[in-house]
């Protein structure tokens, strides 16, 4: 008997928050927070009407660019195979904030990267946490040893 593959999400992921912000010679700086809503099948993407955004009116021009490097990251992060769930999620974003250093594409593909990271982690529990090299433990087996080193540390 097989069983059948999990889907992404079950149901309404809302308010995942990512700061990604790096401070060197080359800065990052991207922070948004979306919603992971469960959709028919596959990726899409939308930006809210009511979107807040707080942009540094110096900061890279293009935002449209900058929410579809986001979307890249999120869809990058979920299409892993090894994360062994079907994808069908609509994620809307609700929040962005920029900076007049360190905001370009890059940093809002490695925010959405991290968001989608984060919307996995909180819909597959605790239990279900994410491996270093970013795939998830979700097999109850594997959970529960997890759980069981963690208690006896």
């Amino acid at each position: 008997m097989t069983s059948a593959v999990p889907r992404f999400p079950v149901h309404p992921i809302r308010g995942v928050r990512v700061l990604h912000q790096r401070q060197n010679c080359a800065p990052h700086f991207a922070e948004i927070t979306v919603d992971f809503e469960p959709a028919a099948e596959g990726f899409t993407f939308e930006v809210a009407e009511e979107l807040m955004i707080e942009h540094d009116s110096c900061a890279y021009g293009d935002l449209q660019g900058l929410f579809a490097a986001a979307a890249a990251g999120m869809q990058e992060q979920l299409a892993q195979p090894e994360h062994g769930l079907v994808i069908a999620t609509h994620v809307v974003l609700r929040q962005a904030r920029t900076q007049s250093f360190g905001s370009h594409e890059l940093a809002f593909k490695i925010a959405g990267y991290l968001a989608a990271r984060e919307a996995l982690a909180r819909a597959l529990g605790r239990d279900h946490p994410l491996e270093p090299d970013g795939r998830l433990v979700h097999s109850p087996a594997a959970a529960s040893e997890q759980g069981q080193d963690r208690a006896a540390t």
